[in-house]
């Protein structure tokens, strides 16, 4: 029986996928709070979709039931005074249920779902490995793929970076996180990019 565990949920309008790292700005209390909790415990938080609502302010009407839980790897003062940390992608989880404390803070009841299986790439997948790869040497990017732990011979991990990295809707970036199979989400990321892979 899978155990069940709470955790503060961040909701956001992005996905985040396991292996993968997040730049967040902390400017509410709600989350200044969570932060320094997760720092003082060495614990995580599950960064959670929004359905439907906002980031900021009044906490969102709906979030998705399939998030990432996440762990802070780095923090720091911003120009403008913000808090400033990054987080790293460590296992997708599902959210069962969840409450909202009186800071506003949104708690759930989560459970871990297992990891993708080890796959490697298909030989019709090379060409997104190598989309990949020219992003990931781009300078701009630099700040995010210094936490990363490349394996170009694991297909969920290229899936994953493509699915965080390429301009892609909301919607569709749920969708290939909530995807279990690796080659599959390759599958549906190599349809996305037809037109630009030939």
């Amino acid at each position: 029986m899978t155990t069940l565990q709470e955790l503060p949920l961040f909701p956001l309008n992005t996905v985040l996928f396991p292996g993968g790292a997040l730049p967040l700005r902390i400017f509410e209390t709600r989350y200044l709070d969570m932060v320094s909790a997760c720092l003082r415990t060495d614990r995580g938080f599950g960064v959670i979709a929004i359905h439907q609502g906002q980031e900021a302010g009044n906490p969102p009407a709906s979030i998705h039931p399939i998030g990432t839980l996440a762990r802070i790897v780095d923090f720091d003062q911003l120009d403008d005074g913000l808090l400033g940390i990054t987080c790293l992608g460590i296992q997708r989880l599902q959210v069962l249920d969840h409450r909202l404390q009186p800071d506003q803070l949104l708690l759930g009841q989560v459970r871990l779902l297992p990891d993708d299986p080890s796959l490697s790439p298909r030989r019709d997948h090379q060409p997104l490995a190598r989309v990949l790869q020219d992003l990931l040497e781009r300078e701009e990017l630099r700040p995010y793929s210094r936490f990363l732990t490349p394996n170009w011979d694991d297909a969920a991990w290229i899936g994953n970076r493509l699915a965080e990295l390429l301009p892609l809707p909301l919607a569709v970036r749920q969708r290939l996180l909530e995807t279990t199979e690796p080659l599959q989400r390759l599958d549906a990321l190599l349809a996305i990019l037809h037109p630009y892979t030939d």
